[in-house]
């Protein structure tokens, strides 16, 4: 769990910089970027699940 706070933390610090500098955030639009992670989290627990299962 404080793996996941350092992340967010990490997170937001680096979009604050971002903002102070007038950059373009480095993420695609929100509910792609969003959908592109539980995907890739879906896909890997997909494969932990069927390596333990018929592995």
């Amino acid at each position: 769990m404080i793996m996941c706070l350092y992340t967010f933390l990490t997170g937001l610090v680096v979009g604050i910089i971002f903002a102070l500098l007038k950059l373009p955030i480095p993420a695609p639009q929100a509910l792609a970027g969003v959908l592109g992670i539980f995907g890739i989290w879906g896909g890997y627990e997909l494969v932990n699940f069927l390596i333990n299962r018929f592995g």
